[in-house]
């Protein structure tokens, strides 16, 4: 696999800008790190709220899911929250 694949302006040999390149590196890490949410959530969400797999969800599910995807959203958002203060606290 071409190691440059996701980097366009890399094997193209057109010169680029190092903000060009961090926003991209960043989007990249923003989409994987939305990916591995989204399949932690719905692993866990599932296991916790579908006891009987069917053609369609109960009311239960449905607001079980819903509290559990709110939950890790939630948790998510306090840890990224907790971490910025304390790189910002090491920086003062």
């Amino acid at each position: 696999m071409d190691s440059n694949c996701h980097f366009p302006h890399l094997s193209s040999g057109n010169k680029f800008s190092t903000e060009e390149f961090i926003g991209q590196l960043k989007r990249q890490l923003a989409q994987a790190y939305a990916e591995k949410f989204l399949e932690t959530v719905r692993g866990k969400c599932f296991e916790k709220c579908i006891t009987k797999p069917g053609s369609s969800l109960g009311r239960g599910e449905s607001s079980c899911i819903w509290r559990c995807v709110e939950r890790y959203i939630e948790a998510t958002g306090i840890i990224v929250l907790r971490n910025s203060l304390r790189e910002f606290l090491m920086a003062v």
